[in-house]
């Protein structure tokens, strides 16, 4: 159901991707749902929300979306929004918005293992824009940064306002960062972004020409951000989640962890009596290493 209530922080965790880069583990499991030891991404990124308080869980999905969908309701989602045609990386956000609901908004990846504070970050957010207001130049949009030297595209300059994306529009000069796939748009941000299929980036674009360039916050540049949507981001992210719970080993029946060994086999993989798996993740029909 519809609320319009803006005193609760809607939060959108983006479980709509493919996972292309994890099959075949991905082929009867979409990603945001693969246990990361001991629970997935999409509950992981739910828990974290629920941590900045009065919150309302929201979820897209398009690939095996029945399975996000159960997921949604077993962990208290508002709703698991089906898209049949994958709407892009602002598309969503409208859809939301369009629908009645207020308060703001934050976006998270539901493919993307992190240790933000995402209460300082909308804090943040909200101050910025507020400074903003009183200059007359108030951005509806902020972008939670971290420093990721092999992507690092974004400028930001000295005000903290994006100057550009390095490759893609805007100017090239300014400090260098990398998008954590974090951000929150207020509902005048929401309600200007274009419906059906867009991308978020020329929605960016469109607010710096419009003299309203999105706030940077970089004051989490070095909190943990791992991509798990490869084998090494899969494992990169088990191991945190080792360190994050003080294990170094994990048993369950979904999957084997250990990190001595550096080894992930889930449930379905074919081992040898004996074995000894190291350096490598294993499952039903197939066998990576890294």
């Amino acid at each position: 159901m519809k609320s319009n209530d803006s005193e609760v922080l809607n939060v959108l965790i983006l479980a709509a991707g493919l996972g292309t880069r994890l099959r075949p583990l991905t082929s009867d499991v979409p990603k945001p749902l693969v246990p990361v030891v001991d629970k997935s991404i999409l509950e992981q990124q739910a828990i974290k929300a629920r941590a900045i308080g009065n919150v309302r869980l929201h979820a897209n999905a398009h690939y095996l979306a029945d399975q996000i969908v159960a997921e949604g309701g077993r962990l208290g989602f508002e709703k698991v929004w089906v898209e049949p045609e994958i709407l892009g990386t602002a598309g969503p956000l409208k859809r939301i918005y369009n629908e009645g609901y207020r308060g703001g908004l934050l976006i998270m990846n539901g493919d993307a293992y992190c240790g933000f504070d995402l209460k300082a970050f909308v804090e943040n957010a909200k101050a910025a824009f507020a400074a903003g207001a009183q200059n007359g130049a108030a951005p509806g949009v902020a972008l939670l940064a971290v420093d990721f030297p092999k992507v690092n595209t974004f400028r930001v300059g000295k005000d903290g306002r994006l100057n550009g994306v390095a490759g893609r529009f805007g100017l090239d000069e300014g400090r260098a960062a990398t998008f954590s796939g974090v951000s929150y748009y207020s509902d005048e941000a929401l309600a200007r972004i274009k419906d059906g299929e867009f991308d978020i980036r020329e929605f960016w674009k469109q607010e710096i020409a419009a003299g309203r360039p999105p706030y940077v916050d970089m004051s989490q540049l070095n909190a943990t951000w791992i991509d798990m949507g490869s084998p090494e981001g899969l494992w990169d992210a088990t191991a945190a989640r080792l360190k994050e719970l003080g294990v170094d080993c994990w048993d369950s029946a979904a999957l084997t962890v250990d990190a001595a060994k550096r080894s992930i086999v889930f449930a379905g993989a074919e081992v040898g009596e004996g074995e000894n798996i190291e350096n490598g993740i294993r499952g039903k029909d197939f066998c990576w290493k890294i």
